[in-house]
């Protein structure tokens, strides 16, 4: 007998195939059985005739979709796991893996110098809890995956992030490296992954990962090639320059032979409406030409950052303390001033700051809590200053620590690059701050019914497998993604017709509905659509096999 029975389920393996009625029985944290009626199925255990499968716990999924656990191709969990291991916010999405370690930026590998320093550029994305509430036991890429390891509700992946790997080896400089320089990063990210990261992230509008130039970027790729992981950059554009950003990510994949992942694949604000097709016909003349290209995104018009991060690149290298002493110069901040409102920031994407596009969803700091909802355009309205004055205000009495929407999203580019077969789907989304953006809560379920059932821009059918087989293949996850016999039993079942995000930019932190089940490694981590507290996710590291699985690396 079964551990569990599914039974009547209406099955979407993740391959894109159509669905199929069947039993599905799972075992020892595995899926067992598969049995359709009448035996059907090639590979799956075929059902003799009139007999039932059978469970010490049956689900009964009639009317039920039954799919592999969804894999957030691009989370930003790295803290908030392991201060709130039971994590509703994904389990009640179906998610059942996350992919930590993104845009250049997180807690591993770090010294103590950097992480003080990491701690407080990342605030606005992730808290900072105190020390006294927290314990920063690891430094490693190996010992941070082992603190993950001790228990959280999703299994997770992670990216080495090229900036903090930068930081280490030669702190905030902009210029490039020294030949010592890039040897000790090359020396760091090789460490990284041979403990287990599945590739590297870079920010390359994010101190310090947008000093470095493409032949820095040419020389780690090669290296994470080598150890069979892939580049997710964050890249040097998303607005003005935004092809030509494309354009040189994938000429780096080209010169390093690393696969490519463009990470929250968009195209901004008013100078790219209406040119996704530009974007996807440059990744398929790449595809073409043999580069291993995929790319995901988040189904919603506004994107998310920290205020900081639409500072210019020269005001802000140095570190957090170097930033804050600008903002207090009347001559640097004339400079930033005209970046900002005249030239264009590198970090606003090269694109003239609009105020009225710019809305604070977080401050670290209480006092400041009244401007969170609000856009600077009305705050400094209400305030008769400029926006740029209530910017660097902002910037000054929250240390930074500011997180905002930018609303600079067109639906007709959305929609093109969820539609291109190389998509998959990541959430970007941030779980800190008064009002963060709801695609932290609401991702999954908004394409399953917003973009699926409702617009039908996409069918179940293949909406499922960008979330599930698609991803697995870009991870080279070990036996996850689909709904197969012998496979870990990371599984979802919804109701297609009720499943629905209800997480709004008002009230961002609500469950989706129609989500019943959940099993991470077949325990259930959702029942009846409440989450069941259970922490069965592991921490997935690749090994010398290119398979990425739970447990610990070989290191040969």
């Amino acid at each position: 007998m079964a551990d569990l029975l599914l039974r009547d389920a209406t099955v979407i393996d993740g391959t894109g195939t159509d669905r199929y009625r069947a039993d599905v029985t799972v075992t020892d944290g595995r899926i067992d059985r598969i049995s359709r009626p009448g035996g059907a199925g090639g590979a799956d255990t075929a059902r003799v005739a009139g007999e039932r499968l059978t469970g010490r716990r049956v689900i009964d999924a009639d009317g039920l979709i039954l799919a592999p656990g969804f894999i957030d191709m691009h989370a930003h969990s790295d803290l908030r796991l392991l201060l709130e291991p039971d994590h509703p916010s994904r389990i009640t999405q179906g998610v059942t893996l996350e992919v930590l370690g993104q845009d250049g930026l997180s807690y591993a590998p770090v010294d103590d110098t950097t992480l003080a320093a990491l701690r407080r550029q990342l605030a606005g994305w992730n808290g900072d809890p105190a020390d006294e509430e927290f314990d920063w036991n690891w430094r490693t890429v190996a010992q941070y995956l082992d603190r993950l390891d001790t228990g959280t509700a999703v299994n997770t992946c992670y990216l080495v992030p090229h900036g903090s790997v930068r930081m280490l080896a030669m702190g905030w400089a902009n210029r490039p490296p020294t030949g010592a320089e890039l040897d000790r990063m090359k020396h760091l990210l090789d460490e990284a992954l041979a403990d287990g990261a599945v590739g590297m992230s870079t920010g390359l509008t994010y101190t310090p990962g947008m000093y470095a130039d493409t032949a820095e970027l040419v020389e780690l790729c090669t290296v994470v090639a080598a150890r069979g992981g892939f580049h997710a950059p964050h890249q040097r554009s998303y607005g003005a320059g935004a092809l030509e950003g494309y354009a040189e990510m994938v000429e780096i994949s080209r010169r390093s032979g690393c696969p490519l992942h463009l990470t929250h694949a968009t195209m901004n604000f008013g100078v790219n409406e209406g040119r996704a097709g530009q974007f996807l016909a440059l990744v398929d003349a790449a595809l073409a030409d043999g580069i291993d290209i995929t790319l995901d995104s988040y189904p919603y018009l506004p994107g998310s950052t920290t205020l900081a991060a639409l500072l210019p690149s020269w005001s802000t290298e140095g570190g957090p303390e170097a930033t804050l002493a600008r903002l207090a110069d009347p001559a640097a901040r004339e400079r930033i001033r005209v970046d900002v409102e005249e030239r264009g920031s590198d970090g606003c994407h090269g694109v003239v700051t609009d105020w009225d596009t710019i809305q604070v969803s977080g401050v670290r700091h209480g006092s400041l809590s009244a401007a969170v909802g609000r856009k600077i355009s009305e705050l400094a309205a209400e305030q008769g200053r400029t926006g740029t004055e209530v910017f660097f205000d902002l910037l000054r009495a929250d240390q930074l620590g500011t997180t905002i929407l930018q609303h600079v999203g067109h639906e007709e580019n959305v929609r093109a690059i969820m539609r291109h077969a190389a998509h998959t789907v990541g959430s970007d989304g941030l779980l800190v701050g008064a009002r963060p953006h709801p695609r932290a809560w609401g991702t999954f379920p908004r394409y399953l019914a917003h973009y699926s059932r409702e617009l039908g821009v996409l069918t179940l059918e293949q909406t499922i497998a960008r979330m599930t087989g698609r991803p697995a293949r870009r991870l080279g996850l070990d036996r996850r993604g689909l709904v197969r016999p012998g496979h870990h039993a990371d599984l979802v079942l919804f109701d297609p017709q009720t499943v629905r995000d209800t997480a709004t930019f008002d009230h961002p932190r609500q469950a989706a509905e129609g989500i019943q089940h959940v099993l991470v490694n077949g325990v259930a981590a959702l029942t009846d659509g409440k989450p069941t507290g259970e922490l069965a996710g592991r921490a997935l590291r690749r090994d010398t096999d290119r398979k990425v699985r739970a447990g610990a690396p070989s290191r040969g």
